[in-house]
This record gives C-alpha cells, structure tokens and sequence, in this order.
C-alpha cells in the first residue's frame, strides 16, 4: 500500500514556527516629573520669594533646601534609572563641586565663611540634575550617562567665571564675571593722576583742644546724634545740593571732620591707607600708607575702623592691628603700634574693626575683645584690660554713678574696666558669637544693648548697673540687673540711636521704635537695607543712609512711622555709617564717597 507523501519539516523548524520569539523587555523612560515639579518649588523658594518678601528669605532658603533633598530621593527611589545610574550621579556632584571649590575665584571659594559655592550649587546642581534627565529620558544607557555627567560638569565650570563683590545683608552676592575689573582696580589704574589739593604748603592742623566738626565714629559722644542742627526737611524746595563725588578704595571707614578737612580709611592694593582730603572740593591733601592688606569675602577688602581726632592728631586702627597716630595737617607718623601684637590677640574673621577712643592722656583700642590703653604722647601701653570674647565693637566712655568707665562689647556680654588703669568694674553675660554695635547710656544710669542676631540670643536689652558701697573711685561692688529683652529691635550690624525715651534703629531691613519702658515695639516702616542712620534730636529726625545708598529722612517720633523726604546719594552696597558736619553731609561705600549741602533751617 502506498502511503501519501508529505511535505515534513525538520524538527527544529517546527520548533522555531511554533515557539513564541522572544522579545526583550525594553526599560521604560525615566520618570522626571516629580523632579521637575520640585525642582521648579525650589528656584521659586530660592530666588523668587525672597525678592518679593524679603522676610521670609530663611523660610525660602528652608524650603528649597528641603526641595534639594527630596529631589535626592526622587532620583534614588522614583526616577527608574539604573542603579549605577542612581548612585553614580549624587557622587559625580559631590566630587565635582568638591574639585571645583579648588579652581574658583578666592571670593567665591572663602564666601560664606567658606560655605558660599556649597549654598549656590544646591540649586544649581539639582536642576543640572533634572534638566539633564528630562533631556535624555529616552536615551539609551550611554548617550543618557554622557548627559548627565557634561550638565553636571558644565554647571560647576559656569562657577569658574564668577567672582562676588561680597554679599549684602540679606545674603545676596554682588556677582560678576571673574575677569572684570573691581572698582580698587579702575581706581588703582587712575591714582597715578591725583594731584594734592595743596601739594606745596601743608594744612595747618586745628589748635589744640579745638573740638572738632565729626570727631570720628558716630560723632562727639559716639551715639549717633548731632546737636545743634536743623536742617530743612521738604527736599522737594530745599534738596541737597551735591559738592563733589569721587572713587575711593574699599573698606568700611566712616569719617572725622575739623577744619575744613575730612579724615578716613581705605585699602588700595597692597596698602591700607589712611587719607585726607578737602570737605570743599574732595581732592586729596595727603595719605599714609602701610604695606598690609585684609580681605575677607563678605566685606571685600579694607579697614573697618573709622579715625579720630584729637588735639591736632589723627589716630587710626586698621583692620590688622596696625595702629597709626599722625600729625592732622601732614600726615607724618607721631608713633605707631600694632595693638593685635601687644595684646596677643587674634584677627577675627572680618578683621578688626573698633575705632580707637581718645580720653585724657590715653588712647584706648580694642583688638578685637582685647583693650589696651596708649599714652598719647609716646604710645607706650599704660595698661591691658581683660582678655575678652571676639568683638567688632568700638571702645565707649560712658559714666555711671559718677564714675568714668570704659565699656566694650564683646560675644562674651558687655564688659567694663576702670579709666584708670583698666581693672575690671562689671561684666553683664549675654553670649552671642559677634558683637558688633555699640551700647547706648539711657536714663538712670541703665544701658541698652544689643546683640545683633546671632547665635547665643536675638534683639536688644537694658539693663540697670549699679555700685556697691566703696565710694566713687570704682573699688566698690557692681551689679548688673536685666529689665527686659526684647526681640522687637533686631539690629544685626546696624547701630541704634537714643531719643525721648524711646530707640530707633534698624530691624532687619526696616527702621523700628521702640519704647524703653517695656522694649515693645511702636512702629516699624520703610525698606532701606542693612544702613545706618544719624539722629537730629532738635527736630526730632533721623537721617537714614539705606543700604543702596539713598539718603532717607524719617521721624523720629513715637507716633508712627512717617518718612519725609529722600534722594539717591550713592550707588552700591552703604553700610559705612554717614557723617554730618554743620551743614555738609558725607557718605561713602567701598568704592565711592561725596558731599552734599544740606540746607539749614534757620537760614
């Protein structure tokens, strides 16, 4: 029998036709989503909320500091890439923001107390981060590497070619390309056409015991008021008139007036400079120069110290210590020290910045929280005080219970020593890791001080002191009693003034009142910055220097907040505190300063 035949297929044809293919299982995209939602909260939280609510920049820094680790764990946990991919990319960052911290502008590596590149690569690095993720979701593995890994080398290179002018005190960097020239630079570049204002016939000094127009720092009691003033007040009638502008080197000096004369400090290159120069005009009558230089990042370079005069003489502290006494009218050298060397002390970290206090025969520095007391006519030391915390503050003359005393505030508290010979009279503990302003004497022999905001405590205080039994000679007892804290008045770096029972200063960005009975606030208006500001208490007014440079007249009542008038003076970062001598107001910042003409009340 015959049986059919059939086409048969081998086995293993049989076996490919009716096994299914197999079909590789293709990796889904990344998901991106939630770090671009996050990522988007954070540059909100970073840049946009504390431009249009600056009170609220720490909760803005907050948030997005939290966005920054959520997007972290969005890509370790939600994003889909592969495990190498997850962990790889996290390390990639931290070495490349690490190795980058080698290679850029000094400003830029030591900003932030060295904290500065870390706090700008937060948001930087994460949106290198999503940005290049969303670019490459659907890249295969080594194209999506490559991605990744330029965006995020590319964002830390961007840091290279910054450089910061310092930072205002809201935190905000003064950026600019690292290869532009700073103000110092195009000054330096220029110096060499100064001409003296008189270059054949030096300046007369004043007389001694000639009282000066604006001593030195915050005037002829250091309090920040000037008496005997009054100044016409609608500046829409009667503005200022401008006298003269010019560039000046940095530093955060302020001035001292006799004469027709004005007296500050500046750095230029690789010398600090104490100058004079003509209130009229502004041209420069003479300088002296010391071969040191200080820099740090937030401030820039400079001293921070501001002259003062007396009896013919200019005494000057720069921000490394070096102490000068110079003739007023030419400038030579009388005798020089360097206070940091005599009382063993350490340049802290925005240098040291109290100017230096004339009373009697003596000269009283405070390197950092280290008094020492010169004889004026050899500057030999007469004595050393205590060794204090770190400080920024000034040495103040003030008398309580009849005694003459000297006062210093230090991150330690407050601490004063006999005029004498500097033994310790009292201490009141209120720790903060800087101090920077100075106290002010109020009625009853009570103090007010403030300090700042910091570490160890927030807003100022009044306290009553008073001397045991022992006579008046200071040999008694002291004691130190708290009245009231109050968080009303948060002055920062930013001195406060006195008037009529109530104190007017800055409180973060805005000018406060408050009452010294309670430490309760009255009013709080204005947004001028981190400034400083003048009192005229015989027209109850205050003459606010804003941070941006305007000139702003407020006030000074309890009844609320009023401003009067207002004109922009100077252009830049002001925290040099304005002097006011008679009817010609001088202000400065790290770069330029100029003269205006206010006009009297009575004329």
């Amino acid at each position: 029998m015959n049986i059919p035949q059939t086409n048969a297929l081998p086995s293993e044809q049989i076996d490919n036709i009716t096994a299914e293919p197999s079909k590789p299982n293709p990796r889904k995209p990344l998901r991106v989503w939630p770090g671009l939602v996050l990522v988007v909260v954070q540059w909100l939280a970073w840049f946009v909320v504390p431009f249009f609510f600056p009170d609220y920049i720490l909760f803005g820094l907050l948030v997005a500091t939290s966005c920054a680790l959520a997007i972290v764990l969005w890509w370790l946990i939600l994003s889909r890439a592969p495990w190498y991919e997850r962990i790889g990319a996290p390390i990639l960052i931290i070495l490349a923001v690490i190795g980058t911290k080698r290679i850029v502008h000094v400003s830029i590596a030591t900003g932030g107390m060295g904290f500065l590149l870390f706090a700008m690569a937060i948001p930087v690095m994460s949106l290198a981060l999503v940005a290049s993720a969303f670019v490459s979701r659907r890249l295969s593995a080594g194209p999506r590497r490559a991605v990744i890994a330029t965006a995020i080398l590319f964002a830390c290179g961007v840091f290279t070619l910054l450089r910061t002018a310092g930072a205002t005190g809201d935190f905000k960097n003064d950026f600019h390309w690292r290869w532009s020239k700073t103000p110092e630079e195009r000054l330096l570049a220029q110096a060499g056409d100064e001409t003296l204002a008189s270059p054949a016939a030096p300046v007369a000094p004043a007389a001694a015991g000639t009282e000066a127009d604006w001593p030195g720092f915050r005037g002829l009691k250091r309090d920040g008021a000037v008496r005997g003033v009054q100044i016409k007040t609608d500046w829409s009638t009667s503005p200022p008139v401008e006298l003269w502008r010019r560039p000046v080197g940095p530093g955060w000096s302020s001035f001292a007036v006799r004469g027709g004369r004005l007296y500050t400090q500046e750095q230029r290159g690789n010398d600090e400079i104490v100058a004079c120069y003509d209130v009229a005009t502004g041209k420069p009558v003479w300088k002296h120069s010391d071969a040191v230089r200080f820099y740090e990042s937030v401030g820039g370079p400079g001293p921070r110290a501001t002259p003062t005069l007396s009896n013919g003489r200019v005494y000057s502290l720069g921000a490394t210590g070096v102490m000068n006494v110079l003739d007023e009218g030419t400038g030579a050298v009388v005798w020089s020290r360097n206070a940091v060397s005599d009382t063993g002390a350490k340049i802290p970290a925005w240098g040291i910045a109290g100017s230096p206090l004339v009373t009697g025969d003596v000269v009283i520095i405070a390197a950092s929280g280290n008094l020492v007391a010169y004889d004026v006519a050899t500057g030999k030391p007469r004595w050393f005080g205590p060794r204090g915390g770190n400080s920024y503050s000034s040495p103040q003359l003030v008398t309580i219970d009849g005694v003459p005393q000297i006062l210093l505030m230090t991150s330690t508290g407050a601490t004063s020593v006999a005029l004498a010979d500097g033994k310790l009279l009292w201490n009141h503990a209120w720790p903060s890791d800087t101090r920077i302003m100075q106290p002010a004497v109020i009625a009853d022999s009570d103090l007010m001080m403030s300090v700042g905001d910091g570490m160890g405590g927030n807003g100022v205080r009044r306290i009553a002191v008073k001397q045991g039994q022992g006579g008046q000679d200071g040999s008694g007892g002291w004691t130190t009693a708290e009245r009231w804290t109050s968080e009303d008045l948060i002055s920062s770096f930013n001195d406060f003034v006195i008037h009529k029972g109530h104190a007017f200063g800055f409180d973060y960005g805005t000018v406060a009142c408050i009452d010294l009975k309670d430490g309760k606030r009255k009013w709080k208006g204005g947004r001028y910055g981190y400034g400083q500001l003048v009192l005229l208490p015989d027209q109850d007014v205050l003459l606010v220097l804003s941070e941006k440079g305007e000139v702003v007249l407020v006030k000074a009542t309890p009844d609320q907040f009023t401003e009067l008038a207002r004109f922009p003076a100077i252009e830049g970062k002001t925290w040099n505190h304005p002097a006011l001598a008679g009817d010609v107001l001088l202000v400065r910042n790290d770069h330029e300063m100029a003269a205006f003409r206010l006009s009297l009340a009575n004329h």
